[in-house]
């Protein structure tokens, strides 16, 4: 298996303009997704797909790849599939879809992605992760996305909810979605096709197309959470955790 990891990073976010280039530590957080990623190990490819010209000018800039793609694109998956057909990528070239706002992802978050490949070959098309939460407000945060699955692993549902609901105690694991993916090059060029799911649109959370259509979604537990950077305030947050690293 062939394993290419691709950062979706665009300029224009509505929260945090210019987000992948705001400085943490005085490095751009491009920078800080970029060369944590590539300590990881099984990787044969790093590049970031962007739409902007002052990303790929940082990028190129610290010796990382890129591939420009179209400003107009609608989600980082479809960022990534106009990526995977310019790098002409074969349909079983498994991607791994590391968001360009995770300065902190672990490189054994990637790794824990790429061993499920290796050892459930034909299983599934479709990976992510999962952290037991372990701070009681992000359990509630909207911002928090959190996941339950099965007893094999599989999503069974995400939400910006608290879910499950313990109707008579609140002793029980939560788990949050680590926003990080993989999957077939096959499969995502056919997910890019299907139309949006009525649970996606309600949620705001695109993974939930693919349950919606009765993809199967395989869950790995990481020991790492991951701080994700939505506004300038959480840049504070991911200096305080490099102080103490």
């Amino acid at each position: 298996m062939n394993f290419t990891l691709i950062i979706p990073a665009r300029y224009g976010s509505t929260r945090f303009p210019g987000k992948p280039l705001a400085s943490i530590a005085g490095k751009p957080m491009i920078q800080h997704v970029y060369e944590r990623a590539s300590l990881a190990k099984g990787l044969a490819n790093i590049v970031v797909a962007t739409d902007d010209e002052r990303i790929q000018a940082v990028v190129e800039g610290f010796g990382g790849k890129v591939v420009m793609t179209n400003p107009d694109a609608a989600t980082g998956t479809d960022r990534i599939n106009e990526a995977i057909a310019k790098l002409g990528l074969p349909d079983d070239e498994i991607i791994i879809n590391l968001q360009g706002d995770q300065p902190l992802v672990d490189p054994i978050s990637i790794e824990q992605l790429i061993t499920l490949f290796e050892k459930h070959p034909g299983e599934f098309e479709m990976a992510t992760l999962a952290y037991q939460i372990t701070n009681e407000k992000d359990i509630d945060d909207p911002m928090q996305v959190k996941v339950v699955f099965d007893n094999q692993h599989h999503a069974l549902y995400f939400s910006r909810s608290r879910i499950p609901f313990g109707r008579d105690t609140n002793e029980y694991p939560v788990f949050k979605h680590i926003g990080m993916y993989a999957y077939t090059s096959r499969f995502i060029q056919m997910f890019a096709k299907l139309p949006h799911g009525t649970l996606e649109q309600l949620e705001k959370l695109e993974q939930l197309r693919a349950l919606e259509h009765g993809h199967k979604i395989k869950i790995a537990i990481s020991a790492f959470n991951s701080q994700e950077v939505d506004t300038p305030e959480d840049v504070k947050k991911c200096e305080a955790r490099l102080a103490i690293d």
